[in-house]
């Protein structure tokens, strides 16, 4: 019943574009006892139809740049292959720290960062 909770709220948080990887990796490594490469690696998995589907939402209520999007994909891939290549080469506790440092600065930005507005790009 626990995974179960734990996918509807990573499901809540993805489709909000908050990140429900914040919620999904620590559970399931706090909560379910899986190991950190395995855990990162089952919310990436996860997050695949939980992304289209917030996808095609936004896409359908125009909230989607999608010339600044094509930019972002292309360096999203290769930035992806080059982070996958690391954390495999990584032990899980650094791995589980260098997750947690992540989390933490994201954390105090979004408390202390001041609001930016931004101009859309066309």
């Amino acid at each position: 019943m626990l995974i179960y909770i734990i996918g509807l709220f990573m499901g809540i948080l993805s489709g909000m574009a908050i990140g429900g990887g914040t919620l999904l990796v620590p559970a399931l490594v706090i909560f379910m006892h899986i190991g950190q490469h395995t855990a990162q690696g089952i919310c990436l998995v996860a997050f695949i139809p939980t992304a289209i589907v917030a996808v095609i939402t936004h896409y359908r209520q125009q909230n989607i740049n999608t010339i600044l999007a094509l930019y972002l994909t292309i360096g999203a891939l290769i930035g992806a292959t080059v982070g996958a290549t690391l954390a495999n080469k990584l032990e899980a506790e650094v791995l589980r720290k260098i997750f947690g440092f992540f989390l933490i600065t994201m954390g105090c930005y979004e408390l202390f960062g001041k609001v930016k507005e931004y101009n859309k790009i066309k």
